[in-house]
């Protein structure tokens, strides 16, 4: 009975803590690719972490246009959440530097995934909405843009082609592979929580 208890909290707090970390993260995205934050879903967000968001705002300062509050409170939430399923599963928990590695590895893997659904949801849009007007879709296309962009200073579009989309799921796959797979094994991440931890 208590594991079952302790499985169902898990979920809920992979579900509910997961969400809202994917909030977060889209609003550090939103201000770090210039997308428009007067779009309905971008105002959605903002009015949704802006709470949490402002009081670090005080004490921690931006870049030029990377707001930082959103990422270390992305990063803090990864911890409690993470604190707290370890616990709920009834597991030992690891020492401060474990968890705090663990949060990090997951936030970087996190943001990986918002761009490779992002880049998925823009391909698919192109196909069959290519001049379509939602706000969703509109901001998916100026999240991943900057990206792109930079891709294509180097491979440039060949008879109407852009091969863009194809090295960045590429980079996001070696990424995870590699960095990512490296560092979670490295420390010696649980894996009842692995998939919390790393944004799944």
């Amino acid at each position: 009975m208590g594991s079952a208890i302790g499985e169902s909290l898990v979920l809920v707090i992979n579900t509910l803590g997961g969400l809202f970390i994917l909030a977060v993260l889209l609003r550090f995205l939103l201000q770090a690719t210039g997308a428009d934050f007067y779009n309905p879903v971008s105002q959605a967000i903002v009015k949704a972490t802006n709470p949490a968001i402002k009081p670090l705002r005080k004490i921690i300062p931006s870049y030029r246009n990377l707001d930082f509050g959103p990422l270390i409170l992305a990063i803090l939430l990864n911890i409690a959440a993470t604190s707290t399923m370890i616990l709920a599963a009834g597991l030992d928990l690891p020492g401060v530097g474990s968890i705090i590695s663990w949060a990090v590895v997951g936030i970087l893997s996190f943001i990986l995934k918002i761009y490779f659904f992002t880049l998925i949801i823009s391909i698919i849009a192109s196909w069959i909405a290519p001049f379509s007007g939602n706000p969703a879709l509109m901001l998916a296309s100026q999240i991943i843009e900057p990206l792109q962009s930079l891709f294509r200073k180097v491979i440039p579009p060949m008879g109407g082609l852009d091969f863009s989309p194809i090295f960045i799921f590429l980079g996001i796959q070696i990424i995870e592979n590699t960095v990512i797979g490296t560092l979670a094994q490295a420390l010696g991440m649980n894996p009842r929580v692995f998939q919390f931890v790393i944004g799944i």
